[in-house]
């Protein structure tokens, strides 16, 4: 009688929701409030590299979040079994494993942005968001939840990097996505040469630099924390 007591009030504990109100937030956060690279501070270096066009940060966005996502899940199921000493072995494995399908999918169906990031898809390995979430939250957490917060610091990260790019592509290049809109000849949409008024515009050389991301990167950082009392370090 107790066993049977026991089991009818396991099953009638309520079911934790799929997308409930802490689900949301472990998708949303990291896109504000807990972003990797303006709040954590993480995944800086690779920022820098890969944003002088779009296309390119694009992809290394949805690159990180699938890995970041994908190797949260795998290693939160597995993390009762894994020896506390060597789970960062393991952990590297997984993502090994995963950053080498992300990479020959991208040699496949992308060579060319594949040729552009082959280096840096190499080095998602070391990337301190992806061991960086595995050890402060799948290695404790459940796996859709451990899941649903890989996909969200990738996609937090992802977001600067298409933002910042967008800005150094067209304002270093004058253009968007690989597409042409201002510059001074007739490929461009807009030719500055054959305008009176636009005759002085040049692309500015030193938004290609990587210097340029690290000055657009503080200054989302300057205005993010400037707006948001609770990210100012009172310390």
């Amino acid at each position: 009688m107790s066993e049977s007591a026991v089991k009818s009030a396991a099953s009638a504990e309520p079911r934790e929701p799929w997308f409930g109100k802490k689900e949301k937030a472990l998708l949303s956060d990291p896109l504000y409030i807990d972003n990797p690279i303006t709040v954590q501070v993480l995944g800086v270096c690779s920022a820098l590299a890969v944003t002088t066009m779009v296309k390119p940060a694009l992809i290394m966005g949805i690159s990180v979040a699938l890995v970041t996502g994908f190797s949260n899940l795998v290693v939160s199921l597995l993390r009762n079994g894994i020896p506390k000493q060597i789970r960062m072995i393991v952990q590297l494995v997984v993502i090994a494993a995963l950053v080498t399908v992300v990479e020959q999918f991208l040699k496949a169906f992308s060579y060319d942005v594949w040729k552009q990031l082959s280096v840096f898809i190499g080095l998602i390995i070391t990337n301190c968001i992806v061991m960086g979430r595995l050890e402060a939250f799948a290695m404790a957490n459940k796996p859709w939840k451990s899941f649903l917060d890989g996909i969200g610091n990738g996609l937090g990260y992802g977001w600067i990097l298409v933002a910042v790019a967008a800005i150094r592509e067209f304002f270093g290049r004058g253009a968007l996505m690989g597409f042409k809109i201002i510059g001074p000849s007739s490929d461009f949409l807009i030719n500055t040469q054959s305008s009176p008024l636009l005759s002085w515009y040049q692309p500015n050389g030193l938004m290609v630099l990587p210097a340029a991301a690290m000055f657009l990167i503080a200054t989302i950082i300057w205005i993010q924390r400037s707006r948001t009392q609770k990210l100012i370090d009172i310390s």
